[in-house]
């Protein structure tokens, strides 16, 4: 990837972009084009990136590429991991993914993909096949690729995925391909900044959020609002809510996904994945306070996911425990945020769909 300014931090790229790469680089291979020195990906949330190769090879019928997973200035334990793909062509038209030799395998349900799949997500695995389709374009057939990831076993030891249920290798991630850098001190110091200029500019209300998805769900919930009122506060839920208080703004509205809710609920200040376990016996207490029956309330208790969590309820109890977990982050935002300020929250299913609206859409 480029690199970046002087202060800056470098952007780098996910081991979905990387695996996309390597089996793009193996399927031209295998069609007898001229590969350079990077092969051009698409990258899940549009727009493409040049990635650098670190080999492409024949092995009899089949091609294998390897990319160097970059990334970046972020403390990725999988930054220059050797990603591998192993291509071979097919009559059938579909392009096949699987995972191999250090690629995780799930075992326990609430994950994006189901026991027994490969720990491919679905969004770089639509990545994937997306590239190699780009590879066959022009050709009948398709292809199956099998992506691999050296020392990958042991670098999962070093990750959630055991705790997870994902045993034998890491994921295969990303759902924008590229990876901002993680900085406690630079992002804090980010949402800082945006949240100062949002309020220099007039904006009355901050629109907070974690990530892309949830900026996109926002956004179409508040379309007349200034985009500068929207800002990625990412996982620091005690520091958005204190800069807001600090900067006077009279009003902030959270857009979260249900996981990220029920932290907000616990009070967890920092709400990143490796910062804290959601307690499941207190979710499992507002499932019955929602009207679950003890036998959902003790299944939710046993839970490895908030996503398995939400999966065992009801639209109607989903939406009514998603009122509980947001009355209780509405007070956590307040503690955090040392005055009285005006917070809401919008949530959200893994899907998108809402599942609580304080606001009811008002700007």
């Amino acid at each position: 990837m480029a690199s970046a300014k002087r202060g800056e931090l470098r952007e780098g790229f996910t081991t979905g972009t990387a695996a996309a790469a390597a089996a793009k680089a193996a399927a031209l291979l295998l069609l007898g084009r001229t590969l350079g020195e990077a092969v051009d990906v698409p990258l899940p949330g549009g727009g493409r990136l040049a990635v650098p190769l670190a080999g492409v090879s024949r092995e009899g019928p089949a091609a294998r590429g390897a990319v160097l997973k970059d990334a970046g200035d972020d403390p990725d334990v999988t930054g220059g991991a050797r990603i591998e793909a192993i291509v071979r062509l097919t009559p059938n038209p579909l392009v096949a993914v699987e995972g191999g030799r250090g690629v995780g395998r799930a075992t326990l349900p609430g994950l994006p993909v189901p026991p027994g799949r490969a720990a491919i997500n679905p969004a770089p695995r639509a990545q994937i096949e997306a590239a190699v389709r780009e590879a066959l374009a022009g050709r009948p057939g398709g292809a199956s690729v099998v992506v691999e990831v050296e020392g990958g076993q042991e670098l999962a030891r070093r990750t959630m995925n055991p705790r997870l249920g994902i045993h034998g290798g890491v994921s295969i991630l990303g759902t924008r391909g590229t990876v901002k850098p993680f900085s406690h001190e630079s992002w804090a110091a980010t949402v800082s900044e945006e949240l100062s200029v949002a309020r220099a500019l007039g904006c009355g209300a901050a629109f907070l959020c974690t990530g892309g998805r949830s900026l996109r769900l926002l956004r179409q919930r508040f379309p007349e609002a200034r985009d500068e009122a929207f800002v990625q506060a990412a996982d620091f839920f005690e520091h958005a809510c204190a800069e807001a208080a600090r900067l006077d703004f009279p009003r902030v509205v959270w857009g979260v996904f249900f996981g990220k809710l029920v932290k907000h609920a616990q009070g967890m200040a920092y709400t990143h994945a490796h910062s804290g376990e959601l307690d499941f016996n207190a979710l499992a207490a507002l499932v019955a306070r929602a009207g679950a029956n003890r036998a959902t309330a003790e299944r939710v208790a046993g839970a490895n996911t908030a996503r398995q969590a939400l999966g065992l309820l009801d639209e109607a109890a989903a939406g009514r425990l998603a009122g509980l977990l947001a009355e209780r982050a509405r007070g956590h935002a307040l503690a955090f945020a040392g005055r009285p300020i005006r917070a809401e929250y919008l949530a959200f299913d893994l899907d998108g769909r809402l599942l609580h609206d304080d606001t009811k859409g008002q700007t």
